[in-house]
């Protein structure tokens, strides 16, 4: 299945979650109310993230005088993907890490540690960046938005259910043979474990589509498959202080942990990114 057809089916699965799970905690006015809500917050973070998410790692940019390799590099790569030329940034951190942002290829944002650029050679920076502008160019942060705007709906349906729970909401449903107040709750608690799941398996989805996309536009699949391998026993060594909410935006998962964490992972096994790559 490709990643194209996966994340479609991945956002409708959340439709209809989002669908069924209002219909039966809040009705259509609930539904509604949740939906308006939970669009006007994700609409803001769509319009202003790549700002705040610049601002929250310190990113400076830079110009072609203060980093001209870079510079050429990023340059060169974004008319090969086709996209205007997006604005570059680096973070002082010596964790080696790289994201892309910016709510559409117009307004692209390209940011990179001090780390990655001293721990990776040309080549396998060059995948790196191919990986982070496919994400640009396959306009992953308004899918993404739109799956967390859904996400959000449902949580909001879920504490909606929740208070209806506790104030006995759910008693007439259950005279009238539904769930009552223990479907309420049984609703509540499993909506946004589903939702969450969804969401983070969609993330999975791009992450895949950006490194089949970024070897397409480096030309090649064995720069960005070197630089994974790397960067993955880099970040276990010297993971960086990353806020989890912004953890999707990286090229490898800025968080460590477990098995348990792995779970809700917004980043697929590194093993797995390698081995679709090594068999382009």
């Amino acid at each position: 299945m490709s990643n194209v057809l996966r994340t479609t089916l991945l956002l409708a699965a959340l439709t209809a979650l989002f669908l069924v799970i209002g219909g039966a905690i809040g009705g259509n006015q609930g539904v509604v109310i949740a939906f308006v809500f939970a669009l006007l917050m994700n609409f803001a973070s769509y319009w202003f993230s790549d700002k705040i998410v610049l601002t929250m790692y310190g990113a400076q940019e830079v110009s072609p005088r203060e980093a001209p390799d870079l510079y050429r590099l990023v340059q060169r790569l974004a008319q090969r993907a086709g996209i205007p030329m997006p604005r570059v940034y680096i973070i002082p951190s010596d964790a080696p890490n790289a994201f892309a942002t910016g709510r559409n290829p117009q307004h692209g944002a390209l940011a990179v540690t001090e780390g990655i650029m001293r721990l990776l050679n040309e080549d396998e920076l060059a995948g790196v960046l191919a990986h982070e502008l496919g994400h640009i160019r396959n306009r992953d942060t308004l899918i993404m938005t739109v799956a967390a705007t859904l996400a959000g709906a449902i949580t909001m349906l879920a504490h909606m259910a929740q208070w209806g729970a506790i104030f006995g909401f759910g008693r007439r449903d259950e005279e009238n043979g539904g769930g009552g107040v223990l479907g309420l709750l049984f609703m509540a608690i499993l909506a946004p474990i589903a939702a969450t799941l969804i969401q983070l398996a969609i993330s999975r989805s791009r992450e895949y589509f950006a490194d089949s996309t970024g070897a397409g536009i480096a030309g090649s699949p064995s720069g960005l498959s070197r630089a994974l391998e790397k960067l993955h026993y880099a970040s276990q060594r010297l993971p960086m202080a990353a806020n989890p909410a912004t953890a999707h935006l990286f090229i490898v998962n800025p968080l460590t942990g477990g098995a348990w964490v792995n779970l809700f992972s917004t980043h697929p096994p590194i093993e797995e990114r390698i081995r679709r790559l090594r068999r382009m």
